[in-house]
């Protein structure tokens, strides 16, 4: 889980989106974010939650908000899954996990009573000046827009 809590400023973070071009946090400045860690392209939880993002993304642009996606995948497992599901937001390829660890999102888990470790389904919201405005780690896949849109109360 992660050690950061709503209101701590919001890691900076460098890293490569689908395009190979480098995504900054410092880019968003001035915009409200939402920054969202996912274990991996083209499995069922993650494509609902990305496909739900991406779905209402003119929503998000509309309400002030941008979206980044970010997983251990690389630059091109991002290209063939923004490709294949039509994402319209880019995707960073963390396959070192630097932006993973600092937000604290690389953790214990466990499926079929097997524990190891992996990418702990996390999105944060960060204002516009940086600071993070709310902490999503119980994610609803299928309906994540709604889920924070009722947070935010947006």
């Amino acid at each position: 889980m992660t050690h950061l809590k709503v209101g701590d400023k919001a890691p900076l973070f460098t890293g490569t989106n689908q395009d190979k071009e480098q995504v900054s946090l410092t880019d968003f400045s001035g915009k409200n974010l939402i920054l969202y860690f996912y274990p991996k392209d083209n499995t069922p939880g993650c494509t609902e939650e990305s496909c739900n993002l991406s779905d209402n993304y003119e929503n998000w642009l509309n309400k002030g908000y941008e979206v980044i996606g970010v997983s251990p995948d690389s630059v091109r497992k991002h290209q063939n899954f923004i490709k294949k599901f039509g994402l319209k937001f880019d995707l960073i390829a963390d396959t070192e996990r630097e932006i993973i660890e600092a937000y604290g999102v690389w953790g214990e888990k466990m499926m079929f009573g097997k524990k190891y470790m992996g990418v702990l389904r996390t999105t944060f919201v960060i204002d516009s000046k940086g600071v993070i405005k709310e902490i999503f780690t119980k994610v609803d896949t299928k309906d994540h827009t709604n889920q924070v849109i009722e947070v935010l109360d947006l």
